[in-house]
């Protein structure tokens, strides 16, 4: 192996959209930290993930795989982790391994990490505040604000590495995961500020298919006492949804600082709702970015910047109001879209942008590539480093499938799969559980959507029957076959018209 290996430090948080980052032209926040990894490397504008929900795009990231091969379909399809991952390749050929923060594969012995000289993971989600980690097999309670705890544990990983070795630190976020609790230092930050409403803040999905009107994930009606920092009346769980009332006049909440806050409008409310979500998201993150930085600062102090890839991405997209929703789960853009940059002194040229398309499936294999090592045929990304120079190779992905399984369950979302072209996504609701775990087995209206990501890049005109994009169907639906066929996926049953 050569003695000048890269480092690779892989830093991800969850569900930070692209589109709260200020590198990626967001209106609504600042992420210096993180814009300096874009500005001093590379930023990808296409990178998406293949599934949108946490546990499957880990599952993905970590084995190079679509979920129908790793097994880990939902929330609750915990990785078997006897099978092969990007860790125990790196391990075997000599690099040190690391796991600190979010894991959210599953918990004990059977899907703990491994590949890993050393982890210390959250459970479950975790809390933002005090939580209690496994380390290496124990557990072990921690005080203080959970961004900074993860990042103090992957200082020390760092600070007592072997320095005669090249590593691989997988540094991992729980934040800007909801329910949303900034730390003290943030917890003011925008508080006299109004938020940016998104253009599609109003979307009443006229043209969608029925599963957009029938999620479960409205800012409007479906956020919970926790989402927005109000006290219940004690005749409700905070679990319950805040539908608006039928008649708003006199209608008033209270918040957790006994601020009694009165509406005279639905959309005041929905509004209002929307400000007390997106300020707690958006404090969550600006601790990250605060934390990115120490971490970029102790590199450069070392000596190690110029041989260490930075890695900055999200295991998703989110929804920040767009559509009138919070979440994910959708194969729409907010959704769908990963943040990712990454810096490489020796190799990636400062303020790079690449348009190419990119999949979560794609990071194993470059990890690799960098690494001097083979490969293996299992899986089923490409390394993008032919991509950094900004000019891609004839054969570069022009298209990509995308299925989502978690039918109904967590926020109603109907299963589906698709394909998203550099022009058109074509989806297909085929509302049925596939006998999944952590799925509803209720079967729902089999549609289809059509979007002109040209002249619709925000997805609100369903265009599908439109007789002037029927040959763009059928092209579309036999890109969609063939990349079914090329990664092993098969519909669950026939399509319909």
């Amino acid at each position: 192996m050569p003695s000048d290996r890269p480092n690779i430090l892989y830093i991800m948080t969850d569900d930070h959209a692209a589109h709260a980052m200020s590198c990626y032209g967001s209106r609504i926040n600042q992420t210096p930290n993180l814009d300096r990894i874009a500005n001093e490397g590379v930023r990808f504008d296409n990178c998406f993930c293949t599934n949108s929900i946490c546990e499957p795009s880990r599952a993905a990231i970590l084995t190079g795989t679509h979920n129908h091969i790793n097994g880990v379909t939902t929330i609750g399809a915990h990785i078997d982790n006897r099978q092969e991952n990007v860790a125990k390749i790196l391990q075997r050929n000599g690099y040190q391994t690391a796991l600190i923060g979010k894991w959210h594969l599953g918990q004990g012995p059977a899907h703990w990490p491994t590949g890993f000289d050393h982890y210390n993971i959250l459970q479950g989600q975790g809390p933002y505040f005090d939580p209690e980690m496994v380390r290496d097999g124990t557990k072990v309670k921690y005080t203080g604000y959970t961004t900074d705890i993860i990042t103090d544990l992957s200082l020390d990983w760092l600070e007592n590495r072997d320095a005669e070795r090249p590593f691989m630190l997988m540094y991992q976020h729980k934040a800007p995961h909801r329910p949303w609790h900034p730390d003290d230092k943030h917890k003011e930050l925008y508080a006299d500020t109004e938020i940016p409403y998104p253009e599609t803040f109003d979307d009443d999905y006229s043209t969608r298919a029925e599963a957009a009107h029938a999620a479960t994930m409205r800012i409007d009606r479906h956020m919970n006492a926790i989402d927005v920092k109000i006290k219940t009346d004690g005749k409700r769980d905070w679990r319950d949804f805040l539908p608006p009332p039928e008649d708003i006049a006199g209608y008033t909440l209270t918040t957790e600082d006994d601020e009694t806050v009165a509406f005279s409008s639905q959309e005041d409310l929905k509004k209002w709702k929307y400000q007390r979500y997106i300020k707690d998201y958006l404090r969550c993150v600006a601790a990250v970015d605060d934390n990115v930085g120490r971490v970029l600062e102790y590199l450069d102090e070392q000596g190690l910047a110029e041989n260490t890839v930075v890695i900055y991405t999200s295991d998703q997209g989110f929804f920040l109001g767009d559509h009138g929703w919070y979440d994910k789960r959708f194969m729409y853009e907010e959704s769908l879209r990963m943040p990712f940059v990454v810096r490489y002194p020796r190799e990636i040229a400062p303020g790079t942008v690449s348009k190419d398309m990119l999949l979560n499936l794609d990071f194993a294999p470059t990890w690799l590539d960098w690494a001097g090592i083979d490969i293996p045929d299992y899986m089923q990304g490409r390394s993008f480093r032919c991509l950094l120079d900004g000019n891609a190779p004839d054969d570069w992905r022009t298209s990509m499938y995308y299925r989502y399984w978690m039918h109904l369950s967590h926020h109603n979302v109907y299963a589906h799969y698709g394909i998203r072209t550099m022009t058109h996504k074509l989806i297909y609701y085929y509302s049925d559980s596939c006998g999944q775990p952590n799925t509803i087995d209720e079967p729902k209206k089999k549609e289809w959507e059509l979007f002109d990501l040209v002249h619709d890049p925000r997805e609100v005109n369903n265009v599908y029957g439109d007789p002037a994009y029927a040959n763009i169907v059928r092209e579309l639906k036999d890109e969609l076959h063939r990349l079914q066929a090329e990664c092993g996926d098969k519909p669950f049953e026939p399509e319909v018209d």
